[in-house]
């Protein structure tokens, strides 16, 4: 999963009564989020993390029990639109863990608000003014 000598930021794997029992695997690096699928066939899939649009999370009464849970990433990705990270260890933290990393990633890229808004993809060159195009959105809608 990832190139060799990548640095993750965190690592798990789908676990079946709490324990890491499957070969589904996730990783975060700086800029993206990693979901590799399979043994003998193996999908991987990646989403850039300024294209994460949503992220949310959900423990039921097993995973409490066992004490994982399932976050969903909702991106602008065209390949992979949601990944669900199911049956993790301490989904509240890898959340957070995740929604900072997005934002910095978001804060690297300058991302303007309107093509965050509108799920556009894009840098910020110097001649443009954030707010201003904050308040051209709110004026046109």
């Amino acid at each position: 999963m990832g190139f060799k000598g990548e640095m993750y930021i965190w690592k798990d794997r789908k676990r079946f009564m709490g324990m890491p029992l499957s070969f589904t695997r996730y990783a975060l690096s700086e800029d993206r989020l990693f979901l590799s699928v399979g043994f003998f066939s193996v999908r991987d899939e990646e989403i850039l993390l300024y294209r994460i649009r949503d992220i949310s999370s959900k423990r039921n009464l097993w995973q409490r029990i066992f004490g994982v849970g399932t976050v969903t990433v909702v991106s602008s990705d065209q390949s992979t639109p949601q990944v669900v990270l199911k049956n993790i260890k301490f989904p509240q933290d890898f959340k957070e863990l995740l929604h900072k990393n997005v934002e910095e990633c978001k804060m690297r890229r300058r991302m303007r608000y309107g093509e965050i808004l509108n799920g556009a993809v894009g840098e910020l060159d110097d001649t443009d003014n954030d707010l201003d195009d904050l308040d051209d959105l709110i004026d046109g809608a």
